[in-house]
């Protein structure tokens, strides 16, 4: 096997390059093991404590866009090209104005302000996801809400001080000076480092195809290595699991599988997302057709792995509690499978043969996800039912696509998550809904129908018994939420009473 070609990158303003890093290596490791970059700690190695949190920027469009990720899964050769922070580099870094001379940026001063640190592990993962947010809300004049502050920081876990002094800063940070990265200076060093032509050199430990008939190819030509997106999945196969990787295969690069399209077609108009979008940007682009579903999108992990992982990995990986799933087959979505032989659709509850098990060849590739927009009449509503509110695995997940007409129940579609060996679609419970009045009683007797069709297990995180129950109750919520009048009160809303 060739040793992978050098990793290149900006950090503190000037390119980094480093050589000899093998391809299952995580960000993590590199920056403490090799560039003594220690302000970056290792807690959970799963991504789900956010102390190792980093900033990556990336060139898109002619802007730069800030993402917090989880350094402990993220593999280090997934950064070449993009420009790095860690906790030790917003004071050091000549490209943010008040970073000269070793001051305080405004993420960390508003934590010092605020009281926002005790033992400090945590506080790290905290101001770099502050940085994130400074970058996209307070220095394009957005607004740092409570409940934004809430939901950004959701990735990452404080057991000594409290949330509350962390919320606080979160809000500080708008009332400091504004010291925006120079964005004009980075997008020079960033295009530079793109023009480098080793970039070109063919590397066959880490493949990173940026075209998708080149990754097609490679897939042909090397059908054993593995697939690599996010590593929100594959990242932990080697840290928990210790499992190594000669070979890998990422898909990210691909030009084409990073696009969101908006398409008209038959028999409906239909998003087109790429296989390789991050799940913040899918599920931000499907919020835009259903505001709705916000919630229960903002609910996925935490922001640092949504920014990673994405939504065709989440969608191939199959796992029975991956919540994109239920989603999009209650939506009616199709998945697109490619290979150098050509390209077929299939509806996404079909491609699951058994526990992570699909249909795909060895040879192919899931490279688009099509998405059916909204029709007239139609009720959509997704359901996550967990043991802790945010950054937690499903128990059950239910996603409902219903339209009405004249009072009865014209289509329905029912997506459900962690109550088989993969995520299913609830025909049975379809089929008691189809042509019946939108009535209480047409709903009694579709939750027992859907009650009756799964046989779900025990284990964690629920009992099988528990999980049928909050089955029916979920389809009796749904009822009840399109009943208009009085609506309940709405977790929402308790949210912003708690935070207010």
């Amino acid at each position: 096997m060739t040793t992978p070609r050098p990793i290149r990158f900006i950090r503190r303003g000037q390119p980094v390059q480093l050589a000899g890093i093998a391809p299952d290596r995580t960000l993590l490791e590199v920056l403490r093991e090799d560039l003594g970059a220690t302000g970056t700690k290792e807690g959970c190695g799963e991504g789900d404590c956010g102390a190792c949190t980093v900033v990556l920027g990336e060139a898109r469009g002619g802007r730069v866009h800030y993402q917090a990720v989880n350094s402990c899964i993220r593999l280090a050769h997934s950064i070449d090209g993009m420009a790095l922070w860690t906790v030790e580099d917003l004071a050091e870094d000549p490209l943010i104005p008040s970073s000269c001379g070793g001051g305080l940026h405004p993420a960390q001063e508003a934590m010092v302000q605020c009281h926002g640190s005790q033992c400090g592990f945590c506080t790290p993962g905290f101001v770099m996801s502050l940085f994130g947010m400074y970058q996209n809300h307070v220095c394009q004049g957005r607004e740092v809400t409570r409940a934004l502050a809430a939901e950004e920081l959701s990735g990452n876990l404080c057991r000594c001080t409290g949330y509350r002094p962390i919320l606080d800063a979160a809000q500080q940070m708008q009332q400091l000076p504004r010291v925006p990265v120079d964005e004009a200076a980075l997008l020079q060093q960033l295009e530079l480092l793109a023009l480098d032509g080793s970039a070109l050199e063919p590397d066959l430990a880490y493949i990173a195809p940026t075209t998708l008939a080149d990754l097609l190819a490679a897939r042909a030509a090397h059908p054993q290595a593995q697939i690599v997106a996010g590593a929100t999945d594959v990242g932990l196969w080697i840290t928990k699991q210790h499992r190594r990787f000669d070979r890998l295969l990422d898909v990210t690069r691909a030009r084409e599988l990073r696009t969101i399209t908006e398409q008209a077609g038959q028999p409906a108009n239909h998003l087109t997302i790429g296989a390789a979008v991050p799940l913040a940007d899918a599920f931000a682009r499907i919020e835009s057709h259903w505001p709705q579903l916000h919630r229960f999108a903002a609910r996925f992990a935490g922001l640092p792995v949504r920014n990673s992982g994405t939504l065709g990995g989440n969608v191939a990986n199959g796992s029975p509690i991956g919540d994109s799933m239920p989603l999009l087959i209650a939506l009616g979505a199709q998945v697109e499978l490619a290979s150098t032989r050509g390209s077929r659709r299939l509806p996404l509850e079909d491609l699951y043969t058994g526990y992570r098990q699909n249909v795909m060849a060895p040879d192919e590739l899931l490279t688009f996800i099509h998405v059916p927009l909204p029709q007239a009449g139609e009720h959509v509503a997704a359901y996550k039912v967990s043991k802790r509110f945010d950054d937690d695995i499903s128990a059950v997940c239910l996603a409902i696509c219903l339209t009405v007409a004249q009072g009865a129940v014209a289509q329905a579609r029912i997506g459900a998550g962690g109550v088989a060996a993969t995520p299913a679609r609830a025909r049975q419970a379809e089929a008691a809904l189809a042509g019946q009045p939108w009535s209480a009683a047409t709903v009694e007797r579709a939750a027992a129908a859907l009650q009756a069709e799964f046989n779900p297990i025990s284990d964690m995180r629920a009992s099988g018994a528990y999980r049928r129950e909050v089955l029916g109750a979920l389809l009796q919520r749904f009822w009840l939420e399109t009943q208009g009048g009085q609506q309940p009160v709405s977790l929402d809303q308790l949210d912003a009473e708690v935070l207010a």
